[in-house]
């Protein structure tokens, strides 16, 4: 079994187009910044992250309709230096929650929320697990 991606369900999909594209730096797969699927890479690893309009995931499932509440999703990103990371993403219209900061004495880290108030992590790793 392979993890293919995270597939988000998103009812502004534009702002959270930008926001992934745009402000964390990850490559759109097709450039489908008005959906109502697209999927996002980072420069290194192989899992992905994918934005799916909420609606026609509703449609679909036949559920999912209504207002979202609490975190339901947290979407991890490594990164090498998370400090410059921070710095850079601010810059481009991030509001960090919290961090950077050690989280353990392997890692450091930092926390975000796209404009649907998902949970977004990133990562510093320390030292490799042994």
């Amino acid at each position: 079994m392979e993890l293919a991606q995270v597939r988000l369900l998103v009812t502004d999909f534009a702002a959270c187009y930008r926001f992934y594209a745009d402000v964390l730096g990850l490559k759109p797969q097709s450039g489908a910044k008005d959906g109502p699927y697209e999927k996002f890479s980072p420069a290194t690893g192989s899992a992905g992250i994918a934005l799916q309009d909420r609606s026609m995931m509703a449609q679909v499932l036949g559920e999912l309709g209504g207002t979202v509440t609490g975190h339901r999703s947290l979407v991890v990103l490594r990164v090498d230096d998370l400090d410059t990371y921070c710095e850079q993403i601010v810059s481009r219209g991030a509001t960090l929650l919290h961090g950077p900061s050690p989280m353990t004495d392997r890692m450091r880290v930092a926390h975000l929320k796209d404009p649907e108030g998902n949970l977004v992590e990133l990562q510093q790793w320390l030292m490799l697990r042994g």
